[in-house]
């Protein structure tokens, strides 16, 4: 079945931007066989991610997820089926944001900046407000 899985984690301080090149590539090499599409969104201080793909194969890699020391405190906030990919041709887009300048794509409301710091918190439960949100980044 087709899911979507969304969490966010704490950066741990020795996680360097050569450790998020090799997240990356690691993604673009492993996403694909295994039908895995999503974003990254990352700071110095935190990271959120969405995954899309069948949810067996989901939840096998968030537990692989979870034991990655170059991050801490993973809080899944969304996981559920979906209809159809939000990123299909993205085995694993990415950006990075300032921590104190959030640079959206699009307006955003005042009800979306309280999502967004809801979602960096780990208190943001409602799967499409997330992915509206994560949205405005690509």
């Amino acid at each position: 079945m087709l899911s979507q899985l969304v969490y966010v984690s704490n950066r741990r301080p020795t996680c360097t931007s050569e450790e998020i090149e090799k997240i990356l590539a690691s993604c673009k090499k492993n996403n694909p066989p295994l039908n895995i599409t999503g974003v990254l969104l990352y700071s110095d201080t935190k990271f959120i991610q969405l995954v899309e793909g069948d949810a067996i194969v989901l939840t096998a890699l968030y537990d692989k997820i979870k034991l990655d020391a170059r991050h801490n405190s993973p809080m899944m906030l969304s996981y559920g089926p979906i209809k159809e990919r939000s990123f299909p041709s993205w085995h694993m887009g990415s950006k990075k944001m300032a921590a104190n300048d959030v640079d959206f794509k699009t307006d955003i409301s005042a009800e979306d900046k309280t999502v967004f710091n809801n979602l960096l918190n780990g208190v943001e439960a409602d799967g499409q407000r997330i992915l509206n949100i994560l949205k405005k980044f690509f």
